[in-house]
């Protein structure tokens, strides 16, 4: 029987970016804690050194002795690794990558093993990062291969929802990468998640061309005609409410994205540019179609804030609460799932 309120793992990510100073800034709304657990791994020292300099009085922490074992009112820090490493703020090195992965890992192991409920996880920078034991180029192929499963990169807030056929890959491998197989893959994983993670009974998707104009009827490219129409064509005689390709540029301009419970882009640029743009602060990044919960929140590490109280913790709090709700609408019981 799960408990009351779910346990929400939320990973520091780089110690020098901003991830530890909206982390601390998003609990510090005592309304989080009468809704979650909140367990964060990475260092009570990290968590001590930006609560001084950040000046919050009132962010108070328990730090977890025994594994799993949580103060269910208040903020619980997991040490992951030894505190002598050097916070240095606004400044990327091995050392802080080497202690992201290090609390994403035990996050990850800790979340399969049912310690905890939900991850949310603060950005890490794909340089300091990337090792042998990270050869990945973000949090999403990490978890993929961690927990297994058909991932959808999924960018949600409150009015817009855009899905990724193609995520973090060079724009000159683009056009390759997109096959029917891999539209018709990500189109399940985007239509199970509405119904299961969101309570949408009969999702509405839109899916936008590749090419400018959607191809302009072939004139700009053969693949929106030859590959996205007939995936388009073929979900519709399965009953699913699936319509385009719509050319990306007017589709947004004229919000024809409202009309719609989700939106699948064909590459990383075309979907997020206009989510960042319309729905930044609020939004977050759900990874769908893996067997658990991942949130984070849709910014970076920005070093160039780091340290300096300037960074705004709203969507790493919209990530927290999206976890949760995601988390509770796969436990409620359902005819539609």
């Amino acid at each position: 029987m799960q408990p009351q309120k779910p346990r929400i793992g939320i990973t520091l990510g780089d110690l020098n970016g901003i991830g530890p100073e909206v982390v601390i800034k998003a609990l510090a709304d005592n309304r989080l804690l009468a809704m979650i657990t909140p367990v964060i791994y990475g260092s009570a020292k990290v968590i001590s050194f930006y609560k001084k300099q950040l000046n919050i009085e009132e962010f108070n922490y328990t730090q977890v002795r025994n594994k799993g074992q949580y103060a269910p009112k208040s903020i619980n820090v997991v040490n992951c690794w030894e505190d002598n490493l050097e916070i240095s703020p606004g400044k990327a090195s091995k050392e802080s990558g080497k202690a992201a992965f290090i609390a994403l890992k035990q996050a990850c192991e800790e979340l399969k093993e049912g310690l905890i409920d939900a991850l949310v996880t603060a950005p890490i920078d794909k340089h300091s990062i990337h090792s042998d034991d990270f050869p990945f180029k973000g949090h999403t192929e990490y978890l993929t291969q961690f927990f297994g499963g058909e991932s959808l990169m999924f960018m949600v807030s409150d009015t817009l929802r855009v899905g990724l056929v193609t995520e973090h890959i060079p724009v000159r491998e683009i056009a390759a990468a997109v096959t029917k197989e891999k539209i018709e893959a990500k189109l399940k994983v985007m239509d199970h998640s509405l119904r299961n993670d969101f309570g949408i009974n009969k999702p509405r998707i839109a899916v936008l061309g590749l090419n400018p104009h959607a191809g302009d009827g072939g004139l700009i490219g053969q693949e929106d005609d030859q590959l996205i129409k007939p995936v388009v064509a073929d979900q519709k005689n399965k009953g699913k409410l699936v319509y385009g390709p719509f050319a990306s540029d007017g589709f947004f301009a004229t919000g024809s994205h409202m009309k719609y419970d989700a939106v699948l882009a064909m590459y990383h640029d075309q979907g997020l540019l206009p989510f960042k743009t319309l729905a930044f602060e609020e939004g977050v990044n759900f990874t769908a179609g893996l067997p658990i919960v991942r949130t984070s929140p849709d910014h970076g590490t920005a070093y160039n804030l780091a340290g300096k109280n300037q960074a705004n913790e709203s969507s790493m709090r919209e990530a927290v609460y999206r976890a949760a709700d995601i988390f509770k609408s796969r436990n409620e019981p359902s005819t539609e799932k």
